[in-house]
């Protein structure tokens, strides 16, 4: 994923991008609607852990990402968390938690469905009876037919990037491509390929898992109007 992302090959510019995100705080509201007793949490797909910084502050967290660049940085930058590189198809922490989370479009680097299989088998494995499962993922293609552009700010200056999208409705798989203008003249190009599961799909693999859905829902308040949605689901398992 690093080859194809300059957000992972520079998880400092990652930060810097991602400074607005609210998923961190859209988790622990449905945890505590939820499970607001719970105690333990696992991040599979933390990134550099930024969210996993918030979340740590009411949890005691754990985080695995794939790539050992973003967990090199957040043991840099966030040096009090546990961090861990792990592949999120295949990781056994030996641990059981209260709250599994999985957000920020890890699970739709998962392409293939026998492989989405065994991440839901990974969620599972690491989920007490009656443990929460909070999901951030998309669930309907982004098909802009135009391109957009936008300006943002950089640890190296400022930078215009445009983005276009396309979908292939066999596969499923949403590509995002960057091109990035940086201020000194440089420029990079990015080619990001994510699986979309809808609505029922991620109902299926969370059922096969053991997992109850609770609800899903993309923050507007109207209903699932948007491409990405949180799904929270409990471990119905004993």
């Amino acid at each position: 994923m690093e080859a194809t992302n300059l957000l992972y090959r520079d998880p400092a510019l990652y930060d810097v991008i991602q400074s607005d995100s609210t998923s961190a705080e859209m988790c622990q509201t449905l945890i505590e609607l939820h499970r607001p007793d719970a105690r333990t949490l696992v991040d599979f797909g933390c990134g550099t852990g930024r969210d996993l910084e918030i979340l740590a502050k009411r949890f005691e967290c754990i985080g695995v990402d794939l790539q050992p660049g973003m967990v090199d940085h957040a043991h840099q930058a966030r040096p009090g968390l546990d961090i861990r590189t792990g592949d999120m198809r295949t990781v056994r922490l030996g641990k059981c938690m209260d709250v599994v989370t999985c957000m920020g479009n890890s699970l739709a680097y998962v392409h293939d469905n026998k492989e989405i299989s065994q991440v839901f088998t990974t969620f599972a494995a690491h989920a007490r009876p009656g443990a929460l499962l909070v999901l951030c993922s998309p669930i309907a293609p982004i098909t802009r037919p135009e391109p957009t552009t936008a300006t943002v700010d950089t640890p190296r200056g400022h930078a215009t990037v445009t983005i276009r999208h396309a979908w292939d409705l066999r596969t499923q798989i949403n590509t995002m491509r960057r091109h990035w203008v940086l201020s000194s003249g440089d420029e990079a190009r990015d080619e990001i390929r994510r699986r979309v599961l809808f609505p029922r799909e991620l109902e299926r693999y969370a059922e096969s898992a053991g997992f109850e859905i609770l609800d899903m829902l993309d923050g507007t308040g109207t209903g699932l109007t948007g491409p990405t949605a949180y799904t929270v689901a409990r471990y119905t398992q004993p």
